[in-house]
């Protein structure tokens, strides 16, 4: 496209040097004739055509770089954002769309969408964002107000004061965007409505380009574990000590130290700087009180050269974490969802293994005498993580775990598990074939969640292999909680069923009939 924009000027500037040596031929021409009839007419006629080639030139030059420069929407050129960030964000939003395309909660679907199709919107966008975070008494709203340079908002001394994000506009000069500032509720607030504000405030601050966290002392160390969050996800920010009026030079200094030594390494500092929003009135001589102006020069400063010099780079940055964050979200609904899904799989191949030893009992129980119903149950599996898998491939896998069992002792001990609940509720001649059957489901059950890691991973039984996942799977399956829950289970699917068909074999056949 852009090889395709340079051919008229290309073109152009041939003509032009055509155009120039047939002038220069024909001034040539021209002088020689008039320099001996008429000197004077001849310089003049020199003068005019340098003059001519000259305005040529310059003609050429100035539309070429208005052809060149690129198209501009009306107003002023909208900034565009690092376009390796923005691409990769684009990549996000559309697999994300086609992650939300896979869940069925119609709810969360429908949510997601609009989630992503606001971040699509936002690689748009022409804003930067600014979000005031803190707690509820460390003037958050009075920074805001002295930053507009007129009151925004109520500014009290109670915690709460401002219950929803209040947005407001501001622009700096030597920046072509302009600047939202948004106060956010208190964070660390007691009670439900507190929770509901904090909440609030901590999404906010997570769609912030730039986020500035206000404190009125030093942080307490729940302020430290709110601001450690969002540095450590990669938001950019500047921590303001406000009611700096209340200290001393020698508190102030003190506390600034303090501050940049427990946030080294997460803030520079000189990204920590200090604020008077709303400075202590003072008592006159005469009695009067006067109310000093607010100071937030430092701080003003500090933003400006940040935005000037990192603006684009926060704007990708915001979006592509937003897209990530997105991303993040779907797989975990999706992975929620193919669970539920795998876990129900489990548990009906873990029953139908059960009936299939009950009903042929081997000499001892191993899922080598299941393996055709496993090899189902792994294809079952890989079709609802979105796994191509075929019924050799299913089979591979099932003897491979199968063998892994025995070879770790887990089929042994599942068996020893189920006979010792077993024994003391069941007759002799019942026994042999309940054990075997609900040892079968019991390790089927193993077998299953373990192919649920496998495809969770991407068929990939991670750096431990599969003896790891296998073992780890086991000692989740002995909780007593589940072993209880299971067993009752088992004795309405398999244990009764073979009690009443032994009962139906031993009586006679007149009883039978009766």
């Amino acid at each position: 496209m852009r090889n395709l924009r340079l051919l008229p000027i290309l073109i152009a500037v041939l003509l032009t040097l055509l155009l120039t040596v047939w002038l220069i031929d024909q001034l040539q021409r021209f002088y020689w004739q008039l320099s001996y009839s008429s000197p004077l007419l001849g310089g003049f006629l020199v003068l005019l055509l340098v003059a001519l080639v000259i305005s040529l030139v310059g003609a050429v030059i100035y539309y070429g770089r208005m052809f060149t420069r690129p198209a501009s929407r009306s107003g002023r050129p909208r900034p565009q954002a690092p376009e390796q960030k923005t691409e990769a964000a684009d990549a996000n939003l559309q697999a994300v769309q086609r992650q939300v395309e896979l869940i069925q909660d119609r709810i969360a679907r429908q949510a997601l969408l609009e989630r992503s199709q606001a971040i699509a919107a936002e690689l748009e966008r022409g804003d930067l964002r600014v979000v005031v975070f803190g707690t509820g008494s460390a003037g958050k709203t009075s920074l805001v107000n002295a930053l507009m340079g007129r009151i925004v908002g109520r500014v009290e001394a109670t915690m709460g004061s401002t219950e929803e994000g209040q947005t407001y506009r501001l622009r700096l000069r030597g920046l072509e965007r302009d600047i939202c500032v948004t106060d956010t509720p208190g964070i660390l607030e007691a009670g439900k409505a507190g929770d509901r504000r904090q909440q609030l405030a901590r999404q906010l601050a997570l769609e912030a380009d730039l986020l500035i966290f206000v404190v009125d002392g030093d942080l307490r160390r729940s302020e430290l574990e709110a601001l450690e969050a969002l540095v450590r996800i990669g938001k950019r920010s500047l921590l303001v000590l406000n009611k700096r009026d209340l200290y001393s030079a020698e508190e102030q200094a003190a506390i600034l130290a303090r501050l940049r030594e427990r946030l080294r390494g997460l803030i520079a500092a000189q990204d920590i700087v200090t604020a008077s929003a709303r400075p202590q009135t003072v008592r006159l001589a005469q009695g009067e009180r006067l109310q000093p102006p607010a100071d937030v020069q430092q701080l003003m400063r500090r933003m400006a050269a940040v935005l000037r010099a990192e603006g684009e780079e926060l704007v990708a940055d915001n979006i592509l974490l937003q897209s990530q964050r997105l991303g993040d979200e779907a797989r975990k609904l999706l992975d929620r969802q193919r669970r539920r899904q795998a876990v129900k799989v489990v548990e009906q191949f873990q029953w139908i293994s059960a009936g299939v030893v009950a009903v042929t009992p081997l000499p001892g129980v191993d899922l080598l005498g299941t393996v055709a119903v496993n090899a189902q149950m792994v294809v079952e599996l890989g079709r609802v993580y979105g796994c191509e898998m075929n019924i050799e491939r299913g089979r591979e896998l099932a003897l491979s775990l199968g063998r892994l069992l025995a070879s770790l002792g887990i089929i042994k001990g599942a068996t020893q598990l189920v006979a010792t609940a077993l024994q003391t509720n069941l007759a002799t001649a019942l026994i042999g074939k309940a054990v075997q059957g609900v040892s079968a489901a019991y390790l089927t059950r193993i077998a299953g969640r373990s192919f649920i890691e496998y495809f969770r991973r991407d068929q990939d039984w991670g750096d431990g292999g599969m003896a790891e996942v296998v073992q780890e799977q086991f000692q989740l399956e002995q909780r007593d909680a589940f072993v209880r829950r299971f067993l009752r289970e088992a004795f309405e699917r398999v244990v009764q069923p073979l009690a009443r068909q032994l009962e139906g074999r031993e009586l006679p056949p007149a009883d039978r009939g009766s």
